[in-house]
């Protein structure tokens, strides 16, 4: 299947994405919430890949190639005010497994389960503070990650992750983020 046209228009989309990030990070605006603009690009971008899977299904490595392929990923992981569009593609990815970069759906499940209040399984995702987010389990974390192709955790890394009893704790030093959470729907 021939999909050129769907292949260059995802690049395209994930590159105004990567730039307009680049541009409020350079401008110092990027930090202190979801920034409009950001909200507004990562929207547009959803909504049209919403309309390129309702024409060629979800956007595999066969029907579009790799690099489209990461692109459709990056648009799904950046929309993040849309919980069940995010949660569809992670349902279609799991479909699909065979035909994608396995990282785009541990990313993609990490994602989901953090902005949940759920711990992640992969280890992706941070804290504010910059430490791995509580994980299902500490001890088949190393086993999960190698699944998917990241790189193992030493021993160390591993212990200073935060328990999942620690997440209301975690969680609470955002509050504007928990309000964000819960006008979206994600909790």
């Amino acid at each position: 299947m021939n999909n050129l046209t769907f292949e260059k228009e995802l690049i395209e989309l994930a590159d105004k994405d990567l730039a307009l990030r680049e541009k409020l990070l350079l401008d110092g605006e990027l930090s202190g919430g979801y920034h409009p603009e950001m909200e507004n690009i990562h929207k547009t971008n959803a909504k049209r890949l919403r309309e390129i899977i309702a024409e060629i299904g979800y956007p595999t490595i066969s029907k579009v190639g790799e690099k489209a392929n990461d692109a459709a990923w990056l648009i799904i992981q950046h929309a993040i005010s849309e919980p069940d569009f995010m949660k569809t593609c992670y349902d279609l990815m799991e479909e699909h497994s065979h035909d994608i970069n396995p990282l785009h759906k541990a990313y993609l499940y990490d994602r989901i389960q953090v902005f949940q209040s759920k711990p992640q399984k992969y280890g992706t995702q941070l804290t504010s503070e910059g430490t791995i987010y509580p994980v299902e389990s500490k001890r088949n974390l190393n086993a999960e990650r190698e699944k998917v192709n990241l790189r193992a955790l030493s021993e160390s890394d591993i212990n200073r992750i935060p328990e999942s009893e620690d997440i209301p704790e975690i969680e609470s030093k955002d509050i504007e983020y928990m309000d964000w959470r819960k006008r979206t729907g994600w909790i």
